[in-house]
């Protein structure tokens, strides 16, 4: 094992490997938080690792090697496309780097559970996107719910639904493929929510379709050019966690109208309607039994954006404690996808056969701009 997979001190090393339109996102946080240190971002294109290396004041840039080999990294950070998120991954564990990858965690059972056991031989931590879950919006539901608010927290409600990506991403095609769809694709974002409020899903039952077997993409430079739709479509999926509550979640590509981050749930005295899990911040709002409107609650603690789960888990690492979004909360989602996808394949329930820890709190002080390494 390397250097960097053991505990040190002060900021942590982070390589970035990925240069595409999500890199933004996380590099306008990893590269403010003084507890990380970007050291070095990749790319198969290496052109464009050095536009984002220009543009953020990262001193190193190159092709993937140049991440995995050097040596002041503790943490990739990978957000390579879908299929090569376990390849990236397990490259970096055998590199002896700790590895934070963007959702999904893998695209089948088998190579998520080679990830688990690789990482867990070598001593090496595994987080995963979203890490949403750890923003100020889905923590203050969380608190509400955990003094009582609503009671026994029973059965909930998601709704994902839009006309679909191809209406303004660049390069939409990887997203209508296998390990994408508006299943893989914004799923993790509801299924990990629902977790975190229920605990494990213990099975599942759904339906799904498609629409259109071609589209067409809507800008960009590629605009007019079609390509071919891999995965369903519309999903309609039913989960019973195991405590006993229930859920229903719909996830569509098939919507002229919008609806996003539409998730609702109902205990024995309230129910509450949390904010958009694909965003850190968001509306919480109350509804109790006699109530003529909503009560709103406003969302306390951080919410900086993607890259904190990064920092917990730079953090915990100096710490020597459990991080937050991690390795088996991620596969547990991803089993809970495929079981979904073999529901709709069969017509029958699946059972989920793996478990997810529910994670520690955030505290509402929790800085990320605060210096603490």
């Amino acid at each position: 094992m390397s250097a960097a997979a053991a505990a040190g001190k002060g900021p942590v090393g982070v390589g970035v490997i990925g240069a595409g339109n999500i890199s933004k996102q996380y590099l306008d946080n990893l590269t403010v938080f003084p507890d990380l240190k970007v050291l070095v971002i990749a790319d198969l294109f290496e052109e464009a690792a050095q536009a984002r290396a220009k543009e953020y004041g990262i001193p190193e840039w190159g092709g993937v090697e140049k991440a995995l080999s050097h040596p002041g990294v503790e943490i990739i950070v990978n957000l390579t496309i879908p299929a090569a998120h376990v390849e990236v991954a397990t490259a970096a564990v055998n590199a002896g780097k700790h590895v934070w990858t963007e959702k999904p965690f893998s695209l089948d059972r088998q190579s998520g559970l080679g990830l688990l056991k690789a990482a867990d031989a070598a001593g090496i931590r595994l987080g995963t996107a979203p890490d949403t879950f750890l923003g100020a919006g889905l923590q203050t539901a969380r608190r509400i719910i955990e003094r009582g608010d609503i009671g026994t927290p029973l059965t909930a409600m998601t709704t994902f639904q839009t006309p679909g990506p191809e209406t303004w991403h660049p390069n939409p095609a990887f997203l209508f493929q296998t390990g994408a769809g508006p299943l893989f694709d914004m799923g993790p974002y509801y299924l990990t929510a629902l977790v975190q409020t229920f605990g494990s899903i213990r099975k599942v039952a759904a339906v799904g379709s498609k629409a259109k077997e071609v589209r067409v993409i809507g800008s960009g430079p590629k605009a007019g050019e079609e390509f071919a739709v891999e995965v369903p479509t519309h999903v309609s999926a039913m989960a019973q966690f195991e405590n006993g509550a229930s859920s229903h979640s719909v996830f569509s590509f098939e919507s002229p109208r919008v609806r996003m981050g539409f998730v609702e749930i109902t205990g024995t005295e309230a129910t509450l309607s949390l904010p958009d899990p694909n965003f850190f911040d968001g509306d919480i709002r109350l509804w109790r039994a006699g109530d003529e409107d909503w009560t709103a609650i406003p969302a306390t603690g951080p919410a900086n954006g993607r890259g904190m789960g990064v920092l917990d888990m730079a953090r915990s690492l100096r710490a020597g404690v459990p991080h937050r979004a991690t390795g088996d909360l991620a596969y547990h989602v991803l089993d809970t996808m495929v079981s979904i996808t073999e529901s709709m394949e069969s017509g029958a329930f699946v059972n989920v056969t793996s478990n997810a820890p529910v994670s520690a709190a955030v505290p509402e002080d929790w800085a990320p701009e605060t210096a603490t390494l």
